[in-house]
C-alpha cells in the first residue's frame, strides 16, 4: 500500500480509502446499495487497516447516520489507536424533516458535526467535507462555520464534493481574503467510464494542489467486469437497482472490451484495471472503495499491485477518452508554442 501526500498538508493517505455507504441500509435507496450491519462491516475494517489502508470515509446521510454508528463502533470494538486512521465524513444532506435541516449553513454545519462526532464516538474529525454546493447559503457563511470548527479543533481538514471548478476557486479566494481554513481536497466522481473531471476539475486541482478522492472507481459496478455488451445487468443487480452514476454505456463497453484481455494479460480482474488506471493517474491521491464482501475488498486491494504498462494506459486512454469540447480544444491549439517552450523543446 502506497501512501501519498493529502493535498498541501502534512497528512498522509492511503492510495485506497474504505468506504462505508454499503453500511446499514435497510428499505429505500441505501438498501439497494448495501445493508452490512455490525459484524460485517467490522470485518471489512478490520481487513482493509490489516491491508495498510488508513483512510475511511463516510457521511451524516448514509443509511440516515446509521453508517456512521456502525463506522465508529467499529474503529472501538477493534481498538483501533485514533492516530492510525483517518476518518471523514460530510454535512449537506437532509437529516431532518425541517426547512434548515440541511445545506451548507451555519446553523446545519455546527448541528451536523455534533451529530457526527456522537455517532462515529470520536473528539475529532480528520476531514470535513460539505457534501454537495449549496446555492441558497453565501460561501462565506459556510466558510467561516468550517473555520470556527477547525480553530476549534473538532475538525482538522476539511474538503468538498461534487463542487465545480469555479466553485472551489471562489471559496479559496474566499478564505484567503479572509484569512479563514481552506479546502484541502475534492471528492468527485472518475473511472475508466466516466473522465468528465479532467476538462476543468484537473486543472483546477493541479493549480491549486488540491488533493482528490475518487467515488464509484467502477462506475457504480459497471466496470467490475460482471457486465459488457453481451453480458446486461440481471434483475436484482446493483446497476438495475440503483443506476448511478450516469455512463455513457457504449463507451464503457468499448473500455471493458480493452481492459479483458489486458486483466487476462496479467491474471486479474476488469475490476483492477481499472483501478489500477486510477492509481496510475497522478492527480489522484486516494481512491474510494465500497464493497459488501471480503473477497470484493481484497479483490480491491490486490489492484494496487498492478502496474499497467505505457501502451496499456495509452490503449484505455484511447478508448475512454473525451470528445473535444471548446475551450479545451483551443487551449490545445493556441497554447502548443508555449508548452513546448516548457518543455525545453528547441524552436526553429
Amino acid at each position: 500500500m502506497r501512501y501519498h501526500s493529502f493535498g498541501k498538508t502534512g497528512l498522509f493517505v492511503s492510495e485506497l480509502c474504505l468506504g462505508t455507504m454499503t453500511f446499514g441500509g435497510s428499505d429505500g435507496m441505501w438498501g439497494k446499495i448495501g445493508a452490512l450491519q455490525q459484524g460485517d462491516a467490522e470485518r471489512l475494517i478490520g481487513q482493509a487497516v490489516d491491508a495498510g489502508i488508513n483512510f475511511i470515509d463516510t457521511a451524516d446521510v448514509y443509511a440516515d447516520g446509521v453508517s456512521e454508528q456502525i463506522t465508529g463502533q467499529a474503529l472501538k470494538n477493534l481498538k483501533i489507536p485514533r492516530d492510525e486512521v483517518l476518518v471523514a465524513t460530510k454535512v449537506f444532506g437532509e437529516t431532518g424533516k425541517g426547512p434548515n435541516a440541511r445545506g451548507s449553513s451555519r446553523g446545519h454545519i455546527l448541528d451536523g458535526v455534533k451529530a457526527s462526532l456522537k455517532r462515529l464516538q470520536l473528539d475529532h474529525i480528520d476531514l470535513y467535507q460539505l457534501h454537495g454546493f449549496d446555492p441558497a447559503t453565501p460561501i462565506e457563511e459556510t466558510l467561516r462555520a468550517l473555520d470556527q470548527l477547525v480553530r476549534h479543533g473538532h475538525v482538522r481538514h476539511i474538503g468538498v464534493s461534487n463542487w465545480a471548478a469555479w466553485q472551489i476557486v471562489k471559496a479559496l479566494g474566499i478564505s484567503e481574503r479572509l484569512g479563514l481554513a481552506s479546502f484541502d481536497s475534492l471528492q468527485a466522481y472518475y473511472s475508466v467510464a466516466g473522465r468528465d473531471l479532467e476538462r476543468e476539475l484537473i486543472p483546477m486541482l493541479r493549480s491549486e494542489g488540491l488533493g482528490l478522492m475518487v467515488w464509484s472507481p467502477l462506475a457504480g459496478g459497471l466496470l467490475s467486469g460482471k457486465y459488457g455488451r453481451e453480458q446486461q445487468a440481471e434483475e436484482g443487480s446493483r446497476r438495475i437497482a440503483f443506476d448511478f452514476p450516469p455512463v455513457d454505456k457504449e463507451r464503457a463497453w468499448d473500455c471493458i472490451d480493452v481492459m479483458r484481455p489486458m486483466a487476462a494479460a496479467h491474471g486479474v480482474s476488469v475490476a483492477q484495471v481499472a483501478l489500477a488506471w486510477l492509481l496510475h493517474q497522478p492527480q489522484v491521491t486516494s481512491v474510494i472503495v465500497g464493497v459488501k464482501r471480503p473477497e470484493q475488498l481484497a479483490d480491491n486491494i490486490a489492484a494496487t499491485q498492478v502496474s499497467l504498462t505505457a501502451a496499456e494506459l495509452a490503449q484505455i486512454d484511447q478508448c475512454s477518452r473525451l470528445p473535444s469540447e471548446y475551450p479545451g480544444w483551443m487551449f490545445e491549439r493556441q497554447g502548443e508554442f508555449r508548452r513546448k517552450q516548457l518543455d525545453g523543446a528547441s524552436i526553429k
